[in-house]
């Protein structure tokens, strides 16, 4: 397998580049707008050619940069059904893997930070790996108070799907804000300071209810362009 962890600074996004060595296909999971060249120069680098763009979610922090991906390389978008998105290729659901050569991503509906998120698990030789959005973080989770968010919904979603994997699961996030790359499934267990640690249902909607996030700046734009794959329109 071939695996690359990409950031991009404005958003603290992290992309996920996995590939298949055998059939050189590879997948973009959470691509980024403002990226899009450093990511084509990557492939064209590693000599791959690019089959799925995947999306955790809806994104409310940036514009994908799925559509533009599409046109340059006739790769196909792959976007959780819930999210009611429109010109997806691919609609993503529990219990469809998604195939990328040899490689099988499996699909985990874990709502709460937004109604139609998913997280993907790959069974990889040796450490397995699970991309996580924005449902369990290093340290912390996604905000849960818009897209359908549910405080309550999150907590289950994690503690059923996520935190059920193996201890030396490794947990790669789709945001982290000190640019902390990777943890596991144990560690976010025994530490995660919302979700872990033997925190019940009430303390964690307690937590969560406390935050007072202000409103993402990019909600606006980003919202209406990821339901279109990225497609940003002109008013």
């Amino acid at each position: 397998m071939i695996f690359r962890q990409l950031f991009e600074p404005v958003s603290s996004t992290y992309t996920y580049l996995v590939a298949c060595e055998e059939t050189r296909e590879a997948a973009l999971i959470d691509p980024v707008l403002e990226t899009v060249n450093r990511d084509l120069a990557l492939l064209n680098e590693l000599g791959l050619t690019l089959k799925y763009t995947i999306e955790t979610h809806i994104h409310a922090d940036h514009v994908t940069g799925a559509d533009r991906l599409r046109d340059l390389t006739r790769s196909q978008t792959a976007v959780p059904e819930k999210s009611a998105a429109r010109q997806v290729d691919v609609a993503i659901r529990e219990g469809e893997p998604i195939c990328v050569g040899t490689l099988r991503l499996e699909p985990l509906h874990t709502p709460g930070h937004t109604d139609d998120h998913h997280a993907y698990l790959l069974r990889s030789t040796g450490a397995w790996r699970v991309f996580t959005g924005d449902a369990l973080m290093i340290d912390g989770c996604g905000r849960t108070d818009f897209q359908n968010g549910d405080a309550a919904t999150l907590y289950r979603s994690v503690h059923d799907k996520l935190f059920s994997l193996p201890d030396e699961t490794l947990v790669y996030p789709a945001h982290d804000y000190q640019q902390r790359q990777v943890s596991s499934i144990g560690q976010e267990r025994a530490r995660n300071p919302r979700l872990g640690g033997g925190k019940n249902v009430e303390e964690f909607v307690a937590i969560m209810t406390a935050l007072n996030l202000p409103r993402p700046k990019m909600m606006d734009v980003a919202v209406p362009a990821n339901l279109e794959c990225g497609e940003v329109r002109n008013a």
